[in-house]
């Protein structure tokens, strides 16, 4: 039998700042006078509808579709409630990891969702970054290890940078805080496991 942490995501309200999460993997943000819209573009299915349900869990309504590329694309409205997170994720019309963010257990799940992946089963895991926001890797790197996560940057000069976690005691904080899978055979396979 499983027993969730404490600080485990499904013990805590959701929050449009759970949406930070996407914003730590390959999510976007575009901000207007009308307000800010939030999308991530996806490898799987079930990840976008997944990452649906967390927005609209966040209150919000969550379109999913196709990118240019044919991949599942999830995207919110262009809303009000979104602009200060917006604000704090950009500089100018660059993506930019706010000072300081630590992502709490419904940010490292929506972070899971979006850019997840085990390299080893059970002995590592990788957390996606945004290949055209280099400038955020090193800050995410930290603000992992603030949330008692020490990750190793990898990928920096490729396509797929990602933050990996090994050993047993990190797999298991990051496996407390995300929860579980969603109910599909694709996600329990890409979920993170600490055994």
């Amino acid at each position: 039998m499983n027993q969730l942490s404490f600080f485990s995501a499904e013990s805590l309200p959701p929050s449009v700042t759970d949406l930070s999460g996407l914003l730590a993997s390959t999510g976007q943000v575009v901000l207007s006078a009308a307000g800010a819209r939030i999308s991530v573009v996806v490898d799987q299915a079930w990840r976008a509808e997944a990452i649906s349900d967390l927005i609209a869990d966040c209150g919000l309504v969550a379109d999913v579709g196709r990118s240019d590329e044919g991949r599942p694309l999830v995207r919110t409205a262009v809303v009000a409630e979104l602009s200060a997170l917006a604000s704090l994720w950009t500089k100018g019309a660059v993506k930019f990891m706010p000072p300081g963010w630590v992502p709490g257990a419904r940010e490292l799940r929506a972070w899971v969702l979006a850019a997840g992946r085990p390299e080893v089963e059970g002995q590592r895991y990788v957390l996606g970054l945004d290949p055209h926001a280099p400038e955020t890797h090193a800050p995410l790197a930290q603000a992992l290890m603030r949330a008692g996560i020490a990750p190793t940057l990898i990928g920096t000069r490729g396509s797929m940078p990602a933050l990996r976690i090994t050993g047993r005691r990190r797999l298991l904080r990051l496996v407390e805080n995300v929860g579980p899978a969603p109910e599909n055979e694709d996600a329990r396979t890409s979920w993170p496991t600490a055994e």
